[in-house]
């Protein structure tokens, strides 16, 4: 009998730092954000400074990979060419968005590859794709953007 007793008080303390362990991991698994949401939103505040003209501030905002194959007066002209005719944003829908590890010529990395089907005032069926990448100091940034006829 002492020596069920014994056990039995000695079982808190030999589960005590494995239970702690498992609330632990799962404490950082229940608070740890996905990353497509997260990037979605950095997607979506980084194409509201596009959408409302503010090019410089986008290359500012964008990834570092990104600013380092553009300089912001060619981005801004490249950009203006674009988008500028296109016209206002009438509407801008979640079509797609996929997590990836590598895109052609870029280098490895977290990377979420989100399509939006849009309507612009001057061309009513687009798809735009806009590529978060988790950057150097873990923020999700935009590492690429393009828009084609649908």
């Amino acid at each position: 009998m002492k020596k069920q007793l014994i056990f039995a008080a000695c079982l808190p303390a030999l589960l005590g730092p494995g239970l702690l362990m498992v609330a632990q991991v799962r404490e950082k698994a229940e608070t740890a954000t996905p990353p497509i949401p997260v990037a979605e939103m950095a997607a979506r505040s980084w194409l509201s400074l596009v959408d409302s003209s503010r090019y410089a501030e986008c290359w500012d905002k964008a990834a570092g990979f990104f600013r380092s194959k553009v300089t912001k007066p060619r981005w801004e002209g490249m950009l203006g060419t674009v988008r500028s005719p296109l016209g206002k944003v009438n509407s801008q829908k979640l079509a797609s968005a996929q997590n990836v590890t590598e895109l052609p010529n870029a280098p490895k990395g977290d990377y979420v590859v989100i399509q939006y089907s849009t309507s612009f005032a001057n061309l009513p069926s687009a798809i735009e794709t806009v590529v978060p990448m988790l950057d150097k100091d873990g923020h999700w940034r935009v590492s690429g953007y393009f828009v084609k006829k649908n």
